[in-house]
């Protein structure tokens, strides 16, 4: 048996799980499985539960800890669940005496037959009021470094459980985060993505209050041999002045904007309790493209919420064309407990799973547009495992032929499939 950790949900989860497996490693633990979960939806919840009964059927003396949001947000219900040994709070979770006592204990495979209630290492999520720096350092296997610079959400989007999973908004300090830059790069790194929940409210509670945008200026000056910055997803309306000239100036940020952006329509956007309106967004990505003629846009759309007609969902449709996305995450309805929206008229599984399905066909119909744009183009490549890579507006790129990972290179395709481009 070995140390196994599963992880589900956003890039934020999958920094957070190579840490605990690097926690858990130097705790001495080398049997023991960790679900890492995700609460964004009640199928990400559904697979997480279904992950830990997997995980000891195929092991049956292996105990499994769950963790994460799902955890964090709903214990008691992996509490209850035969297969749990333990069951650790999101805080809980990134702390070193956490796995310390877990490597410690001879009971925890006991703990399984145990009470639900004496599973639960579970605290308040918003009592936390720093961010301590997440080391989830680099394997030999990825390309790029990721670096988790802020936790946590101040809003109360109407449909989303997360900030009761990861608390209110805070902030690594800029010196602690170009430290954590400087040594993946210095591991070989080609690549650093900056990480968070709201990564744009960034700074808000440090001292002197430094931008997103600060930071990333920061950043690029401290790490001159630093070949790529790329952001995760962000909120085009907390967008600020040195991030807008970070991204006009600097070739080292990559030309590649993720938007939380969820809907098309005016009403929609106000009863999910969002704080930008179409308008909004369809001048941003314009916005961006005079600053950055080179930008490709990704968003965040969900389908089927509450209340939404046919004319609401249509103008989600449009907005795929007129900001121009060329990468959609479609995510349909998912009424998560304790949200304002789950309170709401709902609409029928099977009418929020159409209109899923129209989006996701909508988006492809972009993305195809956009490979074609690229064709011919010379692209600069990051290379990764299964010859692959991404170009710096993120485009996925097939070669050929075999390619080592880790290396940047300069490429022109001439074909393309359903999802990349095809490189000799």
């Amino acid at each position: 048996m070995a140390l196994e950790v599963v992880t589900f949900g956003c890039r934020l989860n999958i920094v957070e799980g190579e840490a605990l497996r690097r926690q858990a490693q130097a705790a001495g633990i080398g049997d023991l499985a960790i679900v890492n979960s995700c609460a964004v939806t009640a199928e990400a919840t559904r697979q997480a539960r279904q992950a830990v009964r997997r995980l000891r059927r195929e092991q049956p003396d292996r105990p499994v800890v769950v963790t994460g949001c799902a955890a964090q947000i709903e214990p008691a219900r992996f509490a209850e669940m035969p297969e749990t040994a333990r069951v650790i709070g999101n805080a809980e979770k990134m702390e070193r005496a956490t796995w310390a006592a877990l490597a410690g204990s001879n009971s925890l495979m006991a703990a399984s037959d145990g009470e639900a209630a004496d599973k639960i290492a579970v605290g308040d999520i918003m009592a936390q009021s720093r961010l301590a720096p997440v080391e989830a350092g680099r394997s030999q296997r990825q390309t790029r470094g990721f670096v988790q610079v802020q936790n946590g959400c101040d809003h109360r989007c109407t449909f989303c459980v997360i900030p009761f999973g990861r608390g209110n908004s805070r902030s690594l300090a800029v010196d602690a985060v170009v430290a954590q830059c400087r040594s993946l790069t210095e591991a070989g790194a080609r690549e650093i993505v900056l990480t968070g929940v709201d990564l744009t409210s960034y700074g808000r509670d440090l001292d002197g209050a430094p931008t997103l945008g600060h930071l990333v200026l920061m950043i690029l000056r401290a790490l001159p041999e630093l070949p790529r910055l790329r952001l995760s997803s962000i909120d085009a309306v907390e967008v600020d002045d040195e991030l807008r000239e970070a991204i006009a100036t600097e070739p080292r940020l990559m030309p590649h904007l993720h938007l939380s952006l969820q809907a098309g329509d005016d009403l929609i956007l106000k009863r999910m309790k969002r704080r930008h309106g179409r308008e909004d967004a369809i001048r941003f990505c314009a916005q961006m493209r005079d600053l950055r003629p080179d930008i490709a846009f990704g968003a965040d759309l969900i389908a089927g919420f509450p209340t939404e007609d046919e004319a609401m969902f249509a103008r989600s449709l449009d907005l795929i064309g007129e900001c121009g996305l060329s990468y959609v995450h479609v995510f349909p309805y998912s009424a998560r407990p304790g949200t304002p929206a789950a309170r709401m008229p709902q609409h029928p599984g099977g009418l929020v799973a159409e209109r899923a399905a129209r989006l996701r066909a909508a988006a492809a119909t972009a993305h195809a547009s956009h490979l074609e744009t690229r064709l011919g183009k010379a692209l600069s490549v990051l290379t990764e495992r299964g010859n692959t890579g991404r170009a710096e507006d993120f485009t996925l790129i097939r070669f050929a032929r075999d390619v080592a990972a880790g290396d940047v290179v300069p490429v022109t395709a001439k074909a393309a499939d359903e999802r990349a481009l095809i490189a000799a």
